[in-house]
């Protein structure tokens, strides 16, 4: 047993042995021809370039800073004046309404003494944007290997390019 088994394992491995009826050769290339196909190629690209923004100060007429101090203002002037407890907060609520509404006066008194306008400022910026740069080129997709077995003439493709010989499977079925 021990002697048949190192006989198929030595015909297994000797090259050009028939093993259920598949033979492997090495048989010589005539020709190779690189098979071409266009492809898109799609690269992002990015271009950059410097522009002037104008930019607006915020606007402080619409700012709630001056109502707001002037109801904390108002308020604590109210609640010092009231007398008891409950005239207190009278005052404090009718002093944080006026005072509010002074504050609101005081800022809009203000953008109207400046006529209203705000001073612009110019800054250059940086701008980049990216797009799509496409183009096609020419790309080696396979081979078209043109070889010979057994006096016979063969094509076949193949995914990379071989050397000056080409390993085939050959199986032998009976007819």
């Amino acid at each position: 047993m021990n002697k048949m088994l190192a006989l198929v394992c030595g015909l297994a491995s000797a090259p050009g042995v028939a093993l259920a009826g598949v033979q492997y050769h090495e048989v010589p290339v005539l020709d190779v021809e690189p098979i071409m196909a266009t492809v898109e190629v799609v690269e992002p690209e990015e271009r950059c370039w410097y522009e002037d923004v104008r930019q607006r100060p915020r606007d402080t007429a619409s700012s709630a800073t001056a109502p707001l101090v002037g109801a904390l203002v108002g308020g604590a002037v109210g609640n010092a004046v009231g007398h008891n407890k409950r005239n207190k907060q009278i005052g404090a609520v009718v002093g944080a309404v006026l005072g509010g509404s002074i504050g609101h006066d005081i800022a809009r008194r203000e953008r109207a003494r400046s006529g209203g306008v705000r001073k612009v400022r110019v800054v250059t910026q940086e701008v980049c944007k990216t797009h799509d740069r496409r183009r096609t080129e020419q790309r080696v997709t396979g081979y078209l290997v043109t070889y010979r077995y057994a006096g016979e003439t063969y094509r076949a493709r193949t995914d990379h390019r071989p050397g000056e010989t080409i390993r085939v499977r050959v199986r032998v079925t009976p007819a």
